[in-house]
């Protein structure tokens, strides 16, 4: 990240920067958002809904308008089964569960809740509803998970999993929108609500087992044996997240030697390091965010991090530390299409079109087709459920696979999977991830990669997402010829909502943010530092030039 890093990066947070609790669950009950501005209404981004109470962009209103809006969607496309939800261990989450349970109960719907109110991974909630799904055709189950993933403490998030497993597609949020906006707008006119005790004494909530029934299952996708009778020595970091009560039962279940080193749940967060802009926030693929895991990477054979919501992974390597997502991504590519022999023939690699071009070359070199999709693990859902994609990925450490057998086991991101991948791979190639990494840029080249940002307004924003190739004058990019303008993934020829140059040996992508006043370039170079700063640079200028016109 090419911006100024905060003096508190890397560090404990002091007391001043945590956030008040109380204030924020208060925020939550009582302010009311207003629908006339833009700021406060519901907004499904990549990855749902997501805001603070502070700001009245995440409030009680917008969960009971939101829940309904669901609900009415269920009734639309007749889906009737059971609907799975989780939550994570950000404060917004409990109250929005209890808001959104009332909600549920009033309109009739089943509802699977966490055993003993524990805590539910994403991941877990998709396997569930693919489990669920299986073997009841005729009443198809859904979710929803309560996450804003690796946000800040003060931040609060709504994801709905339609019976695919996957987040929702942009057919499916744009109606829930539309209908959760109409709610707000009618002062929740319409929105049926019982009490919380009610809704948890109802007999259409019952509670499901989703740590054993998941841990149970990951012997269909993980080689546990090799892990065992190598001796891996593991640590992994919950981050204080919602798999936090995962991960020992998985290394008692398949006996291997996995140390969790902290099983801390604080609303707060405190015990985290500050990010790079200094805020506290749990990403598991940042040096300043994983401070206390790089600190032991000496201790272990390998050692992996997930975020709140465990959809995301972090590994950290003896050999070189914590490994860049698309680094470990592509290793995981390589590996996984080489060891799993039950895989369709046909099965592809998906990939994000910011995600890194090693992985085209990987993929390429291991004779499968590569799916490229615009930002969003979405686009991967319908592949992965039919096992026309083996693997899904995206920049940001997210990722899921097929089992064993080639059949589906999750179609959102799945972060402890990944993570113990990296311990697989570790015991039977006799080398980490890291040294993996080496080999395979000896071979394919080494990727330099780095992501910058630029203030833009609503209307700048706006014509990015819409840009077209047409309207860049420029012909060449850091003194390489431009091969290839894109502003549709190769994929599925579905809007990236931005632009994507080509080279020979680099690229530039440039996207609107969903939720600031600011644009993204995501840059690579198979050259040089100073290749990759050159592409940055010209990609800015080339950026304003098409904003300015």
């Amino acid at each position: 990240m090419s911006a100024k890093v905060d003096k508190y990066a890397g560090k404990l947070a002091p007391e001043s920067m945590l956030v008040d609790v109380s204030r924020l669950l208060d925020a939550y009950a009582t302010l009311q958002p207003d629908p006339a501005e833009a700021s406060q209404r519901v907004a499904f981004g990549t990855s749902g809904h997501r805001g603070t109470s502070f700001d009245r962009n995440f409030n009680e209103w917008h969960v009971l308008a939101i829940t309904q809006a669901i609900c009415d969607y269920r009734r639309h496309k007749g889906i009737g089964g059971p609907l799975f939800i989780g939550v994570d261990t950000h404060a917004l989450s409990r109250p929005a569960f209890e808001s959104a349970l009332e909600v549920l109960v009033a309109n009739d719907v089943h509802v699977a809740i966490s055993a003993g109110d524990a805590y539910t991974p994403t991941p877990a909630v998709s396997h569930a509803i693919l489990v669920h799904n299986r073997d009841h055709r005729d009443s198809l189950a859904d979710g929803i998970v309560i996450t804003p993933s690796h946000n800040p403490p003060d931040n609060g998030g709504f994801k709905y999993n339609p019976p695919n497993g996957g987040p929702a597609d942009t057919d499916v949020t744009s109606w829930i929108q539309q209908r959760a906006n109409a709610l707000l707008e009618s002062r929740l006119d319409g929105v049926k609500r019982v009490s919380y005790p009610q809704a948890r004494r109802s007999s259409l909530v019952r509670e499901h087992d989703y740590i054993t029934t998941y841990v149970d299952d990951l012997k269909n996708i993980v080689d546990f044996d090799v892990i065992r009778n190598a001796g891996v020595h593991m640590a992994v970091d919950p981050l204080g997240g919602a798999g936090v009560h995962y991960w020992g039962p998985i290394a008692k279940r398949y006996g291997i030697d996995l140390t969790v080193v902290s099983e801390a749940v604080d609303p707060t967060f405190r015990f985290m390091t500050v990010d790079w802009d200094g805020k506290i926030r749990m990403d598991p693929s940042s040096p300043y965010a994983m401070q206390r895991l790089i600190g032991l990477k000496d201790h272990y054979d390998v050692a992996f991090a997930c975020d709140p919501d465990h959809d995301r992974h972090g590994i950290v390597t003896r050999s070189s530390g914590l490994m860049l997502p698309n680094n470990y991504l592509a290793v995981l590519v390589d590996y996984l299409f080489r060891h799993r022999p039950q895989w369709n023939e046909q099965a592809s690699v998906g990939k994000t079109v910011v995600s890194s071009s090693l992985i085209d070359r990987v993929t390429k070199r291991l004779g499968r087709k590569l799916y490229e999709s615009p930002v969003g693990f979405k686009w991967f859902a319908d592949g992965l459920f039919n096992g026309s994609l083996g693997f899904g990925c995206e920049e940001s450490a997210g990722a899921s696979l097929l089992r064993h057998d080639g059949r589906v086991w999750a179609t959102d991101k799945d972060g402890i999977v990944p993570a113990l991948l990296s311990a697989e791979m570790t015991a039977r190639c006799g080398k980490d991830p890291g040294e993996l990494y080496v080999e395979l840029t000896h071979t394919l080249g080494k990727p330099y990669s780095d992501r910058v940002e630029a203030a833009a307004n609503a209307q700048q924003k706006a014509r990015l997402s819409k840009l077209s190739p047409q309207q860049l004058q420029s012909t060449e990019l850091a003194g390489e010829k431009i091969e290839q303008v894109l502003d549709r993934a190769p994929g599925n020829n579905a809007a990236i909502g931005g632009i994507k140059v080509m080279t020979a040996n680099g690229w530039f992508a440039a996207r609107p943010s969903g939720t600031e006043e600011i644009y993204k370039i995501y840059g690579e170079s198979f050259k040089s530092e100073a290749h990759l700063k050159a592409i940055l640079q010209e990609a800015q200028k080339i950026v304003d030039a098409a904003l300015s016109d």
